[in-house]
């Protein structure tokens, strides 16, 4: 390490200061643009649901560099580092792999075995590492992290009238009332219904996640229902303004045109908030989101982990 730098531990008074940091050092305008809710869901919004531990890398005074990490929801054995920048004009000087290290001590203590540079879910701001970040890629080889999965977003077109993510769901919502379905914008007050619907019918995350996008701003989640029974849900805003996801459609339904309504409900609530470009994050289902709204694979993370024990 470079001796003239030193890592200290940050608390919650420095949140703003690294918000500035990382609109400088986030290189792709999209994470920059949203540096305060990405700090703010890694930090701020996580710490009440988990072990968050931030460092802050200094030199001369001056914050250089941060890390974000916490322990993954229910196991306390997996760590996860969260945010890494670093000042544009500091980096190849051992500020990373300073922060990195620091990380690791950390999570050690706190009882982790492995550490994770993949997205912790129900609050987190990336998959993985995108892979036009290069430094963070470089960093975390030269520090003995094996890449173990690959994962991507999609990116729905939200600029212009006639956008595909933007096609009218009034036909379709018109069949569906036929059927005896009903579609509309989930209030917080059925907030209990969708979780427990998306913890047994999925389960993960995704019923922190519907936490996160019911009842704050620039966020939302509309629902399909019959005799009031739920068939689907999509969401977005959890983790991002721009970020779509999660959704889901019971099994019984699926084919049913309910979850191509869903999800342009909610690409067209985005789009009236002002966002160009939604990201469907950690996609599975590539064609349906092709189809139902002309998305394309845009972002690419490579996700990685070290077992402490190598370290």
């Amino acid at each position: 390490m470079d001796t003239e730098t030193t890592v200290s531990e940050l608390t919650l008074e420095r949140v703003p200061e690294v918000v500035r940091l990382c609109r400088r050092a986030l290189d792709l305008p999209e994470d920059a643009t949203e540096a305060e809710p990405l700090v703010t869901t890694l930090w701020v919004r996580a710490e009440a649901d988990r072990t968050v531990r931030a460092f802050g890398a200094y030199r001369d005074g001056e914050l250089i560099g941060v890390l974000i990490c916490s322990l993954a929801d229910g196991d306390s054995r997996t760590g996860h580092v969260d945010l890494v920048a670093v000042e544009p004009r500091r980096r190849r000087q051992g500020v990373g792999r300073a922060l990195l290290g620091h990380a690791e001590q950390a999570l050690a203590e706190l009882g982790a075995v492995e550490v994770l540079l993949a997205g912790n879910p129900p609050h987190y701001a990336w998959p993985g590492v995108d892979v036009r970040y290069t430094p963070a890629v470089c960093l975390a080889l030269a520090l003995g992290y094996t890449q173990d999965r690959t994962a991507w977003n999609m990116t729905a077109d939200l600029s212009y009238d006639g956008s595909p993510a933007l096609r009218s769901t009034e036909a379709a919502e018109t069949r569906l009332a036929g059927q005896g379905v009903t579609v509309r914008r989930a209030e917080p007050a059925d907030l209990p219904a969708l979780a427990a619907f998306a913890r047994t019918t999925f389960g993960g995350s995704w019923d922190a996640e519907l936490a996160g996008s019911l009842g704050r701003p620039d966020a939302g989640c509309h629902l399909a229902e019959r005799d009031g029974d739920l068939l689907g849900f999509a969401a977005y805003g959890s983790a991002r303004p721009s970020w779509f996801g999660p959704m889901g459609t019971a099994p019984a339904a699926e084919g049913s045109g309910i979850g191509g309504v869903l999800l342009r409900r909610c690409l067209a609530d985005q789009r009236a908030a002002g966002i160009e470009a939604a990201q469907i994050g950690w996609v599975g289902p590539v064609p349906f989101y092709s189809r139902s709204a002309g998305a394309r694979i845009e972002r690419v993370f490579f996700l990685y982990r070290k077992s402490l024990g190598s370290a």
